[in-house]
């Protein structure tokens, strides 16, 4: 199975939303490890790894959101996988 990093930028109503947590659940219903924290521009900023097919299935997933988030834009920074574990987490 090929591994895949991806950072991922999301803009538009995200905070407040449940965004940052409700894409933590779905990272770690996908069994993937990474973490969700807001950025101060009032972006989410995502990063995850794991089977480059479920990263792929959580990246879509970030361009429809929780129902209460109106997504605007979401970059994808793809990167080399790091091997980091830790399961899904969300930062302050």
């Amino acid at each position: 199975m090929a591994r895949a990093r991806a950072r991922i930028l999301v803009a538009g109503r995200v905070q407040g939303v449940f965004f940052r947590q409700s894409t933590a659940d779905e990272g770690a219903r996908l069994g993937l490890d990474g973490s969700a924290r807001n950025l101060p521009a009032g972006e989410v900023e995502v990063v995850a790894e794991g089977e480059r097919a479920r990263v792929e299935e959580l990246v879509r997933w970030c361009h429809r959101g929780p129902p209460a988030a109106r997504v605007e834009r979401v970059e994808v920074t793809w990167e080399a996988p790091r091997g980091e574990a830790g399961g899904f987490r969300v930062l302050r």
